[in-house]
């Protein structure tokens, strides 16, 4: 007689599953769900955009625009006043390690060059917790760009 054998899963199968499904519960999940790195992220792309916009402005109005760096955000501003201002994450302020304000002027003294308060190129920090980004704001160009 020959034995007919069911469709189905065996109980080793199914246990396996589970086990599977609390490792990834336990790992994958807290680290897919964590946003933090991800409005980081798009915080340093847009300060690279936002720093590179008000470099232009700056060449193509001819004046000086500065760039006011500090823990908890950027500020562009220029003789009139306030241009822009661009703030860390809610979930991650301060996102900038910085100990105080530090700025670059773009289009220094109508010379199309940039200069910084430490008269080289500013490091900047971005991150918060295990999240972190390293941006360098090149004195010459004033762009900025990964630091190496």
């Amino acid at each position: 007689m020959a034995r007919q054998r069911t469709g189905g899963f065996t109980l080793v199968e199914l246990v396996m599953v589970l086990v599977l499904i609390g490792v990834l519960a336990v790992f994958a999940v807290p680290r897919m769900l964590d946003l933090t790195a991800w409005r980081l992220r798009a915080f340093a792309d847009t300060l690279q955009a936002e720093a590179a916009s008000m470099q232009r402005r700056a060449l193509a109005q001819r004046r000086p625009i500065t760039a006011s760096f500090s823990a908890n955000g950027v500020l562009f501003s220029d003789a009139s006043g306030t241009l822009s201002r661009l703030d860390c994450p809610a979930a991650a302020s301060p996102c900038l390690a910085e100990t105080g304000t530090r700025t670059a002027t773009f289009n220094a003294a109508n010379s199309g060059r940039t200069t910084t308060s430490t008269g080289s190129a500013l490091q900047l920090s971005i991150g918060s917790g295990s999240a972190l980004r390293r941006l360098q704001l090149e004195v010459e160009t004033g762009l900025i760009r990964p630091a190496p």
